[in-house]
């Protein structure tokens, strides 16, 4: 659970940015989206060895 201290004095608008602010750095959202679909552990290892031979092929292409 977030919680935000917000001073009297504090707008509402400030308190909803600082509370977006927590909910980004926290990742509530992107851990709920991960927990929906079941990955294998196998297909989870495969897409990171592939997402990193993509990066690294592509700084790979700026260098030369």
């Amino acid at each position: 659970m977030l919680i935000i201290d917000a001073r009297e004095s504090e707008s509402i608008d400030r308190a909803l940015k600082k509370y977006k602010k927590k909910f980004e750095k926290a990742g509530i959202l992107r851990q709920l989206r991960e927990r929906q679909t079941f990955t294998k552990p196998s297909v989870r290892k495969r897409t990171t060895v592939l997402k990193a031979a993509y990066i690294q092929n592509l700084k790979m292409e700026l260098e030369g």
